[in-house]
């Protein structure tokens, strides 16, 4: 699905010749007991001739974050349909949270499905805030208007289509900065888009080879450098914790390495993203309940956000070196799957103990993990779907975070400066103890402790494939990249593109500040 044009603009709103016109609400009342506009929608309101409010407040209207209320204008302004959204309480007279913004303006476009042009006339500040605001308010828009082509073959009345113009009014349509921030929402939202696409495409047309081919056909052109392993070469390179979890499916893993190098830097700061890339998850032997495996088609998520989060770095061009690693496989029971109580040798010779072959994500990363440090990298953010556990102790929303403590908080500050919010957790020394292995090197997962504490697993089963110096955090998303509720602010049904945007702000943050 085309994503919308952007423009910006600086006529009076109440004048704007748009099928409907975005303003904001608070629940908190002025001095009469009314609900208040948020500022930008003054000269609408002066055209309803102080009725805006108590018309809205008739029509259910509370302010209330995320709320859409829909008012026909009659003439009243030149656009023939008001949208109020929510904004909460009126924030001392400055603008309203960046998230809140972002998700209100999410809400409401894409409420406006149907509707050809949408104008947004929201709280914008005209201090160094302004940027952050104006970004959120971009991108609320374009990704509150996403939505999956789909698999039907006839058509469907009832589903309008998604909004195909957006105007943002600002107080200076002409300004660089503000023209700059369109330029970039632009980016970030078509990979975010795409790396959605990729998540909500039915798993038995994007096994590892078509996963493979759909990144080089999304590369092409952007000036990244591109390797892409087979069999042979995953086999050649000893790349065996891959190469047994694709052991059991007819379609065969794949190693994608995309490079970004900047242009007249001398001796950048070198970044790796490494992504789990698991296009299909049944657990392999340790086959998983049926009920709800449907939705491990999104066990790719992660090398999806990394393969998109490239692109939008080829597009950005940060001054920072920066290599993203998709480790792809099907996990399938078969006849010739990893087993229970095999020993795997991995990419960097570690020797690995088979307990669960449902835990493969941890297989494949380990090989792509100690692959990015073998090349050289100075920082190291791996992100994926990696374990139920992190839902468990965080929920739908808020990421699982381990790793060196000062880069686990980096992500934490990028996280929320995205609306992406994560949490850092331990690794603790008793976790690690209980994965000695009689046999190997580690044990996969921890028998003793079974589910407890399995996100903790996870992560300190990745952390042996670091190299010493190497500063990392490992981000689990299980949670957060799929959404299985009802439509939510700039979230819709299905991939959510997390955390790309965060894993931008981490290469952006490197780049300016080492």
């Amino acid at each position: 699905m085309i994503q919308p044009s952007l423009t910006l603009v600086d006529t009076d709103p109440a004048e704007l010749a748009v099928d409907a016109i975005v303003i904001g609400l608070h629940s908190q009342p002025d001095e009469d007991g009314a609900l208040l506009p948020a500022a930008g929608a003054e000269s609408i309101a002066a055209a309803f001739e102080g009725r805006l409010t108590s018309t809205l407040a008739l029509l259910g209207a509370t302010g209330a974050p995320g709320e859409v209320t829909k008012l026909a204008t009659l003439g009243t302004v030149t656009a023939p349909l008001i949208v109020a959204v929510g904004l909460g309480d009126e924030p001392s007279g400055s603008a309203p949270t960046p998230e809140t913004l972002r998700r209100g303006t999410g809400a409401a476009v894409r409420a406006l499905a149907g509707s050809a042009t949408v104008a947004l006339a929201l709280p914008l500040p005209d201090d160094a805030d302004a940027p952050a605001v104006l970004r959120a308010v971009l991108e609320g828009a374009l990704l509150g208007s996403y939505r999956f082509a789909g698999y039907k073959t006839k058509p469907q009345p009832a589903r309008r289509d998604p909004v195909t113009a957006l105007q943002v009014h600002v107080p200076d349509a002409a300004d660089d900065a503000a023209r700059a921030e369109v330029a970039r929402a632009e980016v970030v939202s078509r990979v975010v888009r795409l790396t959605r696409d990729w998540v909500n495409t039915a798993p038995n047309e994007l096994r590892p080879p078509q996963f493979a081919d759909a990144v080089l056909a999304a590369v092409d052109g952007s000036g990244l450098e591109v390797e892409v392993l087979g069999v042979p070469e995953l086999e050649a390179g000893g790349y065996g914790g891959i190469l047994a979890v694709g052991l059991g499916s007819a379609a065969p893993p794949r190693l994608v390495r995309l490079s970004y190098t900047p242009a007249g830097v001398s001796d950048p700061k070198r970044v790796a993203l490494v992504g789990k890339g698991i296009t299909f998850d049944t657990g392999g032997i340790s086959i998983k309940p049926a009920a709800g495996m449907w939705e491990m088609k999104s066990d790719m998520a992660g090398a999806a956000a990394v393969g998109a989060t490239m692109l939008a770095v080829a597009a950005l061009k940060p001054s920072v070196a920066v290599t993203g690693y998709l480790a792809m496989a099907e996990n399938m029971p078969s006849g010739t799957a990893y087993r229970p109580g095999d020993v795997v040798t991995m990419f960097d010779g570690k020797r690995v103990e088979v307990l669960n072959t449902d835990a493969e994500g941890r297989m494949v990363l380990g090989d792509a993990i100690a692959r990015a440090c073998a090349d050289g990298t100075d920082y190291l953010f791996e992100t994926s779907t990696l374990t139920g556990g992190q839902v468990v102790s965080l929920g739908k929303r808020i990421a699982g975070v381990m790793g060196t403590p000062e880069v686990c908080e980096r992500v934490r500050k990028a996280g929320e400066s995205v609306g992406e919010p994560a949490w850092p957790m331990p690794l603790p020394d008793e976790v690690r103890k209980g994965m000695d292995s009689d046999v190997a090197d580690i044990s996969q997962t921890n028998a003793s402790m079974d589910r407890a504490g399995h996100m903790l697993q996870g992560g300190v089963f990745l952390r042996e494939f670091v190299a010493d110096g190497v500063d990392w955090a490992h981000i689990d998303v299980a949670g957060p990249a799929y959404h299985t509720g009802e439509p939510t602010g700039y979230w819709t049904k299905g991939g959510t593109g997390v955390p790309v945007r965060t894993l931008l702000a981490l290469v952006e943050d490197v780049a300016a500040n080492g």
